[in-house]
């Protein structure tokens, strides 16, 4: 069963910068459109960053696309989000998730992905 795997998380201050990456286990949902999600303890799951694999248009929080970026490496079959001057208040659990296809009708919306990877914790401290 194909799997997302996502890396990069770690601990930094505030104001630092981090890349997560994710990808697929073997060559699987070349096509298929991706996105980032984060959860905080006790909150709901929240919309980062989504991108279509042909055209690679992306959609973004728009409370984020000011300091995050999120950007594929085709060749790679891999997807990351840059963050820029992290607040303490996004601290959470990234989580990578692949679509169905390539195509992204509510890209903010959980329901429009099929998979997900276990996620990579981020910690920011002040």
């Amino acid at each position: 069963q194909v799997q997302l795997v996502e890396s990069g998380g770690g601990l930094v201050q505030a104001g630092a910068s981090l890349r997560l990456s994710c990808s697929p286990s073997g060559r699987a949902l070349t096509t298929n459109a991706k996105g980032w999600f984060r959860q905080a303890p006790g909150k709901e799951r929240e919309f980062v960053a989504a991108i279509t694999r042909v055209v690679g248009r992306t959609y973004y929080n728009d409370a984020l696309k000011d300091r995050f970026t999120i950007s594929q490496d085709t060749a790679k079959n891999t997807l990351y989000l840059e963050m820029n001057n992290l607040e303490s208040e996004e601290t959470a659990v990234y989580y990578c998730a692949a679509a169905a296809s390539e195509y992204l009708t509510f890209p903010a919306k959980t329901d429009s992905y099929t998979k997900w990877g276990q996620g990579t914790q981020v910690t920011v401290s002040l």
